[in-house]
């Protein structure tokens, strides 16, 4: 008899109890990586990579996410089956609230590793996981109950610091989110030097510079200012200067005298008329052309909504059939002054109607809550603060490239935490709000009286205490014995590993973010509970050559 091709010589289904042994090995060997992240003296993880063609060079990383991103496939196929899940849970958490993962990595570990034991005594899965989300529930209400709100400079930058672990960053992004509030824009761009600096700017600004550079009236600066300035919002494209000749004698009538049309595109001698007139014309209307906002036909028409609402007026769309040569003066929208550069548009001052923009905020605002998809949360974000005038750029430094490089991307996930705790409220930190529901998963034990109710609750007594157990660690210090003094104290007391003493947290500003603890317990138990009803796991044929962590 002929032997079976290769194909299905490498096709494997597994069983219980294989499956969640093997899952339990991945999930150890992912959670083993992360774990050195956790705290505010973390070490490192090294991930040994090849860059160009001087050969492999060390990658030195302290964020969970991407050193779970950085692990692809590990050679124990049951293993990586456990690992990839988690991974799919830190990199999904690390995404929505940009931080968070080392804590979600620990509390799944716990999590899956107290319920396996559970399930080989004789337990039920199912039943188990139903209470372990119950249970779920009851610590993110205690987590509620324990929320504070952070504001004010002082309070924002030490937040920032913890977040950081970098003062002079965590200095400037506190005086910035303190100035922009939640949804303010903050540009991150790499600086000149090896220091961090910032820059605010007045009102709000668009991606949408001017459509020339002979439309620049100030050189030095190479941008051009208008006052009192009359705005035409279009996505049509003027090919056609004549086109024009309404638009300006609208403006002519009104006594207009600086005119910002904004189009998707404008002739080169559209353009050139617009020069013309600015230095040699006898009409006394300076006009300038600038580039619609947005690359897509859909985010050109969302700008110009923001910018209608904004100034007044209302925008010509291609789509409504409008043209240019039925323009009328209720068209035109208005700014107390308007600027552009090669780059950006800015207005300050917009004369639109205050009680319009006051709803157009408070119906984006409902939407963003309601939004799940973090591209989509990520646009509205932005869309509210240009609209609520907040906006500044984060320079920040570094001698090298990947110096700048990993100074960029720390500070991208601090002030995505800050707009979270700002927006949700903060936590005593170092693991002391999860220590915190310790007593009232006691209670809950007490009161269970199905045998699987009883082990979920002690199986989230284990993964409360996962986070400030891995800190302790982490820095030095017996566990067992400092989480035995914290014991019988408060939610608001723990331990803070660099004083080296028992102290409040919130009173030390050790803080966590609501958002991230949240979305990390959520993630990790959830995710965890569905883990272990899993009972057959089966390898496609002829796997891809494995990679090692």
């Amino acid at each position: 008899m002929a032997s079976k091709p290769e194909k299905w010589q490498r096709s494997r289904v597994v069983f219980q109890p294989d499956v969640h042994r093997g899952m339990l090995r991945g999930i150890e060997q992912m959670t083993d990586a992360v774990r050195p992240t956790l705290g505010p003296l973390p070490r490192i993880t090294l991930y040994d990579t090849t860059i160009g063609p001087i050969g492999k060079i060390p990658e030195l990383l302290d964020d969970g996410g991407t050193i779970a991103r950085r692990i692809i496939q590990i050679r124990d196929r049951d293993a990586d089956v456990g690992a990839m899940l988690l991974r799919n849970v830190l990199w999904t958490v690390r995404e929505k609230v940009g931080d968070g993962t080392a804590t979600a990595a620990v509390v799944f570990e716990a999590t899956y590793r107290a319920g396996v034991r559970y399930l080989a005594a004789g337990g039920n899965a199912m039943r188990l996981r139903t209470h372990l989300e119950h249970g779920l529930r009851e610590i993110l209400n205690e987590l509620d109950g324990m929320t504070g709100r952070v504001a004010g400079k002082e309070e924002l930058t030490r937040l920032a610091t913890v977040i950081t672990r970098e003062p002079e960053l965590g200095k400037l992004l506190g005086e910035i989110f303190d100035i922009i509030g939640e949804y303010g824009r903050l540009e991150i761009r790499k600086g000149q030097g090896r220091f961090f600096d910032r820059e605010y700017v007045e009102g709000m600004y668009w991606d949408g510079g001017l459509l020339s550079r002979t439309l620049i009236t100030d050189i030095s600066r190479q941008r051009t200012e208008l006052e009192n300035a009359a705005v035409l919002m279009t996505d049509l494209e003027i090919e056609d200067p004549r086109d024009l000749i309404p638009v300006f004698t609208v403006c002519v009538k009104a006594g207009i005298t600086d005119l910002a049309i904004i189009c998707r595109r404008m002739s080169d001698i559209a353009i050139g008329m617009l020069v013309m007139n600015r230095d040699k014309g006898k009409i006394k209307l300076n006009a300038i052309g600038i580039k619609t906002p947005g690359i897509s036909v859909s985010a050109q028409r969302v700008a110009l909504m923001d910018m209608v609402v904004l100034t007044g007026g209302r925008a010509l769309l291609q789509a409504s059939g409008d043209s240019l040569r039925n323009v009328k003066l209720s068209d035109l929208g208005r700014a107390r002054r308007l600027w552009a550069d090669k780059l950006n548009l800015g207005i300050i001052g917009g004369k639109g109607d205050p009680k319009a923009l006051r709803r157009h905020i408070a119906h984006l605002r409902d939407v963003y809550v309601s939004a799940s998809d973090t591209d989509d949360r990520g646009e509205l974000q932005e869309r509210i603060g240009k609209l609520m005038g907040g906006s500044a750029t984060l320079y920040v430094g570094g001698i090298t490239k990947t110096e700048q490089d990993y100074a960029k991307e720390q500070a991208t996930r601090a002030s995505d935490a800050m707009r979270g705790a700002i927006r949700e409220g903060v936590l005593p930190g170092g693991g002391a709000a999860l220590l915190g529901c310790r007593s009232m998963l006691q209670t809950r034990i007490a009161e269970s009286v199905e045998s699987e109710e009883r082990a979920a609750y002690h199986i989230l007594l284990e993964a409360v205490e996962a986070p400030a157990r891995t800190l302790l660690e982490n820095t030095g210090y017996e566990p067992g014995e400092i989480l035995g003094q914290l014991a019988d104290v408060g939610p608001y007391v723990g331990f803070d590993v660099v004083a080296g003493q028992v102290t409040n947290m919130a009173t030390a500003g050790i803080l966590d973010i609501t958002t991230v603890v949240k979305t990390a317990v959520r993630a990790a138990i959830s995710s965890a509970a569905m883990a272990l009803t899993t009972d057959v796991v089966v390898h496609r044929a002829k796997a891809p050559e494995a990679l090692t962590t």
